[in-house]
């Protein structure tokens, strides 16, 4: 009898528990067929979505293959050694990165603006605008078209008539640009890239002015030059170096300081001067920062005087950056280094990196300040 209650009792546990596996192994199906369905949804939606992230993205794809091109022509003009010169596509690959920004941080906006439905003509028109900055460039490298820029230009008496083309064909994108935005979303949206618009038409009006007029000939920039170069002969003079600052002026180059640095072991030893023109002082990054950072404060949400302080704070920055900028091709050139790539590359690199860096400063600095006051109500309610 025992025996037979023992097997009865394990008889009925066995059950229980084949029944709890199936239950179980049903349950876990379920949820297993469940998740794949859901996963099978979401991949849908985004295979769905798709059109619309690209068309998003479409500004800055027609812009890449040109770029792309540029490269595999001249890759010295963007590694800081083209033409002898400060000019270069390097600014290319910022602009770039201002376009992917933009549409990030206005991606719920370009939505708004984005049509579900379009007529074929729009999408043909959409075609052509996306194909014009590859267009051009083919034309402009393959068929002439900067040879001719060239010629006309030496015709006209432009000091630096080699350079004309760059400066075009930066205002030609900046121009093409706006074609494609206003294809893709209507003019409405010019408003979302205008800060990667303007980067490129003040880059390449800036190109122009000095090609049109050299060194220190364009007296509204060439004026901002004396105080920056003042205090750079400063920071020199604080670092031990012996200065001295002349003032020149040339009917072919107009008004621009030579700045001498001397060793301070042997004061009578000159180890590097420079005649300093509003580029090598970083006027053009002002304006481009100027620009740029006015349009993504004018975007945002902030408060109208913290817009006022974020923007002073930048300039003074940028200002001193510039500063830097002068000191360290100094440094550069005594310490037996290459201060011409340093001079066409890097030393605009010091401004570009900062002025497209601001901005995520700007929203990292929102962001923290709002989970801070967050963080203070939360507090104050919880002694409450």
């Amino acid at each position: 009898m025992y025996f037979g209650f023992g097997y009865f009792k394990f008889s009925h546990i066995a059950k229980n528990f084949y029944a709890y596996s199936v239950v179980n192994h049903l349950n876990i199906y379920t949820i297993n067929l469940v998740g794949s369905r859901l996963m099978e949804n979401k991949l849908l939606l985004l295979v769905r979505r798709l059109p619309k992230i690209f068309l998003k993205f479409l500004p800055v794809i027609s812009f890449i293959i040109p770029i792309s091109i540029l490269y595999y022509l001249r890759p010295d003009s963007f590694q800081g050694t083209w033409e002898g010169s400060w000019q270069g596509r390097f600014l290319y690959l910022f602009f770039l990165w201002l376009c992917f920004l933009e549409i990030i941080i206005g991606y719920e906006r370009l939505s708004l603006f984005q049509l579900n439905k379009r007529s074929l003509g729009r999408v043909f028109t959409l075609a052509i605008f996306i194909s014009l900055p590859t267009v051009y460039i083919i034309a402009a490298n393959f068929f002439g078209l900067n040879e001719t820029i060239k010629n006309l230009a030496e015709r006209n008496m432009v000091y630096h008539a080699r350079l004309m083309p760059l400066s075009i064909e930066y205002m030609v994108f900046s121009v093409l640009l706006c074609a494609t935005v206003a294809s893709a979303y209507g003019i409405v949206g010019l408003e979302e890239f205008s800060i990667s618009i303007t980067f490129l038409g003040v880059v390449g009006l800036t190109y122009a002015i000095d090609e049109l007029y050299p060194v220190g000939r364009f007296t509204p920039f060439q004026s901002l030059v004396f105080p920056t170069t003042n205090l750079a002969q400063s920071v020199l003079n604080f670092l031990g170096y012996p200065t001295s600052l002349n003032v020149i002026k040339s009917n072919d180059y107009g008004y621009y300081p030579v700045l001498l640095v001397f060793d301070p072991a042997n004061p009578a030893k000159l180890v590097a001067n420079f005649g300093i023109a509003w580029p090598c002082a970083g006027v053009e990054s002002l304006i481009i920062y100027a620009l740029t950072i006015l349009l993504f404060l004018k975007k945002s949400l902030i408060p109208t005087w913290q817009k006022v302080i974020y923007f002073a704070v930048g300039a003074v920055i940028t200002y001193l950056i510039n500063v830097l900028r002068i000191v360290s091709i100094f440094l550069v050139k005594i310490n037996g280094g290459d201060w011409l790539l340093f001079h066409n590359l890097y030393g605009p690199l010091y401004s570009v990196i900062w002025i497209t860096t601001y901005p995520l400063i700007i929203v990292g600095s929102r962001i923290l300040w709002n989970t801070i006051k967050q963080l203070r109500r939360t507090q104050h309610y919880d002694k409450i």
